[in-house]
């Protein structure tokens, strides 16, 4: 049985690690329902964009200058865009991201990357830290946008994934990233960003083109609707790892709290016992000397 002074300072240090992580549980809700509110206003948003973006690039004809974001061609190249946080303790948030990265890499696309035509897009110091050590191909990093996540800053990366899909840099533009949806449940995902994927019909139902009424013409529009509405995609896609770090952080917070908690309870039986322990090993020395000098 350890001896007094040895549970004492593991006492002391639960405590300490306890304070620590209700702490961070606290900081985490309160981040989290701002990020929160962000992901939840977007979405409703960018999934008619989406829908209208599948839509009108399915409309497109093949000479169409816009209908270079749908080029369907041999994924020859391929990039992959990992979204993380720049921080830890926040359960299996990260290394689910790094997982399918490295399962994207190594079967999805195993061809590809033994040719090393996989590159990387890095949006997270977690994920940077992890695929930098191992020497992979890393085409960009971008781990600070998260200081200011605003749709400006996220555009101007956007762009520049358009542009070298339009360039045909590569031919296929992967996201993975963490989809939020409560603040205990975070689902992995991983989207193919570019190119823009056709409306996907249910079985059994005819397939229709909707009917647009362009005004002024098809052509303005389309050219300035399909980069918009992919900015907002990528920008949603960075909103719902933003919520779902802060959500995972919070659970994952709260749960090292409660087993601190629970071993608070073991140490306290265990330092009562050795106490009790101690106390009657003393008592028995006394009366063993009593009874001695008695005889």
């Amino acid at each position: 049985m350890p001896n007094l002074k040895e549970v004492r300072t593991r006492i002391t240090s639960v405590k300490s690690t306890q304070q620590i992580t209700s702490a961070m549980k606290l900081v985490a809700a309160s981040k989290l329902k701002r990020a929160q509110n962000a992901i939840l206003q977007m979405r409703p948003y960018a999934a008619k964009l989406k829908e209208i973006l599948q839509n009108m690039s399915a409309s497109l004809d093949a000479g169409d200058e816009s209908s270079v974001y749908s080029a369907q061609r041999e994924p020859n190249k391929v990039l992959v865009i990992a979204i993380t946080s720049n921080r830890g303790l926040c359960g299996a948030f990260n290394a689910n991201v790094i997982k399918a990265v490295n399962r994207t890499m190594n079967e999805t696309y195993a061809k590809q990357h033994a040719a090393g035509n996989v590159s990387l897009m890095t949006i997270g110091k977690k994920v940077n830290d992890h695929f930098r050590r191992r020497k992979a191909n890393i085409l960009e990093d971008h781990q600070h946008i998260f200081d200011d996540l605003t749709f400006e800053n996220v555009s101007m990366i956007a762009d520049r994934v358009m542009k070298m899909f339009v360039d045909k840099k590569y031919d296929r533009v992967v996201i993975i990233y963490n989809q939020f949806k409560n603040a205990a449940t975070q689902k992995l995902t991983i989207e193919q960003f570019l190119p823009v994927e056709p409306v996907e019909m249910e079985a059994g139902v005819s397939q229709s083109k909707v009917d647009y009424i362009f005004e002024p013409n098809k052509e303005e529009i389309v050219l300035d609707l399909i980069p918009k509405s992919l900015k907002i995609q990528f920008y949603k896609a960075l909103l719902d790892s933003f919520a779902s770090e802060h959500g995972a952080r919070m659970t994952a917070m709260h749960q090292a709290t409660d087993n601190a908690q629970e071993l608070l309870r073991d140490l306290s039986l265990a330092y009562n016992k050795a106490r009790q322990a101690a106390i009657t090993k003393e008592i028995l020395e006394i009366v063993s000397g009593a009874e001695a000098l008695k005889g």
